[in-house]
């Protein structure tokens, strides 16, 4: 199967990484977002952190424009049936997904696969939304995107082995990231391990057995992580961190991923990390530690 065109529906932080990797890798890209404006806002942000690329010499000039020009504007859904596969990365919501899974599935052709970014919610469940549960399956890519050299493919109860081996084939030979095949399961691989260990060590924390910059820094250099478990957390959003650690909280009942006091408290005062500009730390407009 040859991969062309992908449509990428939702423009947020992940959205937005993920239309900026396939462009780079030659695809064209369809964004869709719920607006003009926000699909306006989404673009800008790409072009932005294409410039703090070609700031750090990462980019040329002219890959920047390549990179842009691949990238189209689209409000509706009916431009879709010209892609060859679709990545949703809308918010965390299994009903929304549902609801936009069954108005793809009224515009768009039988031999499209269907991928969710969802980090946490059931594939299964969203795949019984469709008449087609056969070509849903997850792909759950890392913050930031274009770095990370792997994606987790998730097969639901009812995904066919042929979406499996053609979503895995774009991921290794299209993408070049390695696949990481998961049986369905709350939280996959990596948001279940990453987001106990932030939990974890927001209870340090809430104990007052560190201060926030040295359990990071305790991580961070004692086991050469890139950033500490707080930065992370900030790095990928504490209302998705919230999120992902309540829905495996009421999926398995088990008190291990029960969201931190601390964290429910910064996620209600509105401090979510880059995002916003502060988190357990601060950031400036590059998303860069002030």
């Amino acid at each position: 199967m040859l991969f062309k065109k992908i449509g990428v529906i939702g423009g947020g932080t992940m959205g937005q990484g993920i239309a900026e990797m396939l462009a780079a890798k030659g695809l064209d890209v369809l964004l869709v977002e719920q607006t003009p404006e926000k699909l306006d806002y989404s673009i800008s942000m790409i072009e932005t952190g294409l410039d703090k690329k070609l700031e750090k010499w990462a980019i040329t000039q002219a890959e920047k424009k390549l990179i842009l020009s691949r990238i189209h504007k689209t409000n509706g859904f009916e431009d879709l049936s010209a892609c060859d596969l679709i990545i949703e990365t809308i918010t965390e919501d299994l009903e929304e997904k549902k609801v936009l899974f069954r108005q793809l599935e009224e515009v768009i052709g039988k031999d499209i696969i269907l991928t969710s970014n969802t980090s946490t919610l059931s594939l299964t469940e969203l795949a019984s939304a469709t008449n087609s549960p056969e070509r849903v399956i997850g792909l759950h890519w890392t913050h930031p995107v274009s770095s990370i050299d792997m994606v987790e493919i998730i097969r639901g109860l009812k995904t066919s082995d042929e979406t499996f081996n053609f979503t895995k084939q774009f991921a290794e030979e299209v993408l070049g990231k390695k696949g990481i095949m998961v049986y369905e399961s709350p939280g996959f691989v990596t948001s279940r391990l990453i987001c106990l260990h932030i939990n974890e060590a927001l209870h340090l924390l809430e104990e007052g057995v560190a201060s926030a910059e040295d359990i990071d820094e305790a991580v961070r250099i004692g086991y050469k992580f890139q950033h500490g478990p707080l930065e992370m957390a900030d790095r990928f959003g504490l209302d998705s961190v919230h999120a992902a650690l309540d829905g495996m909280f009421r999926e398995f009942g088990e008190l291990k991923y029960r969201p931190s006091t601390v964290l429910k408290k910064m996620v209600r005062a509105g401090q979510l990390g880059v995002k916003t500009g502060e988190g357990f730390f601060k950031y400036d407009k590059d998303g860069d530690r002030v």
